[in-house]
């Protein structure tokens, strides 16, 4: 199984985070925090802010890890294991910008937009939003039905 390494990020102020509309390829029509595949040369907080500048034109100054998501999914057809390196981002500069691939859009955590997100995601994103720091794992089939998830607590900094 192919692995894959990535980033996502959400920015959050006061009582709200940030997502953004994917506009095309995966995850087109679903809202998502921004992030990417990190590249050969780069760490995961390198491509974390990268991909940031690139989707939504904001450069991440203030953040923190919060955590990893494993997935064994089926991604262009094929069944792979992704990772994804977590942060909420505090501090950037720059206002977030719709791009060509990505329409960020401000939401209140109490109306987080769960029916138009990845199904994991009310598991997981509600956990890092109370100031948990978590290693989860999915296990989806080809048509997207969750076949098995787990969610650990981690104490300790990341």
């Amino acid at each position: 199984m192919n692995r894959i390494e990535t980033t996502l990020c959400l920015l959050k102020r006061d009582n709200k985070i940030l997502l953004a509309m994917k506009k095309r390829g995966f995850g087109e029509g679903k809202y998502n925090g921004v992030g990417g595949k990190i590249e050969s040369n780069e760490t995961p907080e390198e491509a974390m802010i990268r991909e940031t500048q690139e989707e939504i034109l904001v450069i991440p100054t203030k953040y923190e890890k919060v955590g990893f998501l494993e997935f064994d999914e089926y991604y262009k057809g094929n069944k792979a294991n992704l990772v994804f390196h977590l942060y909420i981002v505090y501090e950037w500069e720059g206002t977030p910008c719709e791009t060509e691939e990505m329409k960020p859009m401000w939401f209140n955590i109490d109306n987080i937009p769960y029916k138009k997100m990845f199904p994991d995601d009310k598991y997981w994103l509600p956990l890092i939003l109370e100031g948990k720091k978590i290693k989860a794992h999915f296990d989806f089939d080809i048509d997207w039905n969750l076949l098995s998830k787990k969610i650990e607590d981690l104490e300790v900094n990341i």
